[in-house]
């Protein structure tokens, strides 16, 4: 069983300290164990249903009537859909279905999102905003390996199936060659530029993770694209600089970049890369070239 402190618990529900002390003095729902120095901390199962309360009181629930319903009243409550609109209770959905690695639960709230707003609204709304959670959890040592894998490749797969319906892009479309380098593995930036060109008229050779550099210099002489997309998400032993140094030594083809400023330091200013801050730098720059 986890354990988490009052500050990880305000960093993950969005719930002030203030409140989850006056909560705890004031109704049955909350009762948090304490260490042998009286510090508070918190199980996964009252992250669970701190997360499903915070969701209940943005939607308008008295704290007073919260405290009289059982967990499974909680849960059929939120479950018949009370939300519309700022993604705070998606993500938290999200969350728990993560830590209890529920494929149809987590399935039922993206594919309802991408059906009222769409595969780009999703990913850069929901999805990012959640993945952040993700990572708070991870930094805390409170998100198991295996369920973060098991949520990458349900994102994943649901974005593969969204290209899947797109059509297909007209003879003489532009095209741009996709590609993380090697010992990169987050894929989902990269699978949402992917469903972007395609939408947009594209033709798109993907090629996902963990790609040799010296294999980008053969790909361009067979497809000769329009541009170059790679990500740098992850730290890795070989600098960014020297990655996007050996990218650009495999053919005259401008390169788009993107990732975590941090590993891109040194970069984001050349000349001879454009890079991309958010999926709009994408669009616009796929606008200014034309489909035949």
């Amino acid at each position: 069983m986890s354990k988490y402190t009052m500050a990880q618990i305000v960093a993950l529900t969005g719930i002030k300290a203030h409140t989850l002390r006056k909560w705890e003095t004031r109704y049955n729902f909350l009762d948090p164990e304490r260490t042998d120095t009286n510090i508070r901390y918190y199980s996964d199962n009252q992250l669970k249903k701190l997360l499903n309360i915070a969701v209940l009181t943005r939607n308008g629930y008295r704290i007073s009537k919260i405290d009289k319903m059982t967990d499974d009243e909680i849960h059929k409550t939120i479950s018949n859909g009370i939300t519309e609109g700022n993604y705070e209770d998606e993500i938290s959905a999200l969350v728990i279905s993560m830590l209890d690695m529920d494929e149809v639960s987590f399935n039922d709230v993206l594919r309802t999102q991408i059906v009222k707003k769409g595969l780009l609204a999703t990913v850069t709304e929901l999805v990012y905003p959640f993945l952040h959670q993700v990572g708070v959890l991870w930094g805390i040592n409170k998100v198991m390996p295996a369920q973060e894998h098991f949520i990458s490749n349900l994102i994943k797969r649901k974005m593969f199936a969204s290209i899947d319906v797109l059509a297909y892009p007209p003879k003489g479309a532009p095209s741009i060659l996709m590609f993380l380098t090697e010992d990169e593995y987050h894929e989902i930036a990269l699978l949402l530029a992917y469903y972007i060109a395609r939408e947009m008229g594209w033709s798109v050779y993907y090629l996902g993770q963990d790609v040799p550099t010296e294999n980008i210099k053969q790909v361009i002489k067979e497809v000769k694209p329009n541009l170059m997309l790679s990500m740098f998400v992850t730290p890795t032993e070989q600098p960014a600089k020297v990655k996007v140094e050996a990218i650009l030594e495999q053919g005259d083809v401008p390169l788009l970049i993107s990732g975590n400023p941090t590993n891109l330091e040194g970069i984001m200013d050349d000349k001879r890369i454009i890079y991309l801050s958010h999926p709009n730098d994408l669009i616009k720059n796929l606008k200014a070239i034309k489909p035949a």
